[in-house]
């Protein structure tokens, strides 16, 4: 099965948006080079981005979100982002009443569950969950393998945190990336077992 990866953009306090929902300038490292990164040309990053995100890109076979970043994404129009493959929404309420049935989205409730239902789907390909509450949930359930983070140089002071509402410790190894990018450092730490 494929491995579960905590991922998202984060400000240098921690954070993957304000208060009020808002990513800020934490995406405008996606626009911040001379490189296409996908076919829409839209997205621009640093040579040193691009080797270190498309190969991931390319390896994401399901996205878990949870049911806010959903509403706030207006689902994405039915479209998976980013060309994923899946989306397993973590939700209570279900699939929207005669929202896009063709779409490749998937509503379960519980992380566990979205964990199940996304590495069946994806197979031998990346499970890529959503840093925020059901990340933080994810990594509670010991289900994460890897935290990749894209950290952006701004303090936000107070907002939606990268790891949700974790309230214990859980150690991770060494970071076995460190990528200087156009206005943005990755990172990636395995999940200490």
């Amino acid at each position: 099965m494929g491995r579960a990866v905590m991922y998202a953009s984060v400000s240098l306090d921690g954070f993957i948006a304000d208060e009020g929902d808002q990513p800020g300038p934490l995406f405008d490292w996606l626009l911040s080079g001379d490189v296409p990164l996908d076919e829409s040309g839209v997205l621009k990053v640093s040579q040193a981005s691009y080797d270190y995100t498309r190969p991931y890109w390319d390896r994401i076979g399901a996205t878990i979100v949870g049911r806010h970043v959903f509403d706030i994404a207006d689902g994405w129009e039915g479209k998976p982002p980013g060309g994923v493959d899946h989306v397993i929404v973590v939700t209570h309420r279900g699939r929207p009443e005669g929202w896009h049935p063709e779409a490749p989205f998937h509503f379960v409730d519980g992380v566990e569950a979205a964990v199940v239902r996304a590495q069946a789907l994806a197979g031998d390909r990346l499970v890529e969950v959503a840093a925020g509450e059901v990340g933080g949930q994810v990594l509670a359930a010991g289900l994460i393998d890897e935290v990749r983070m894209d950290i952006v140089p701004v303090v936000f002071g107070s907002g939606k945190r990268y790891f949700g509402s974790v309230d214990a410790q859980h150690l991770l190894e060494d970071p076995d990336a460190v990528i200087q990018g156009s206005r943005v450092l990755h990172l990636r730490y395995r999940v200490r077992r």
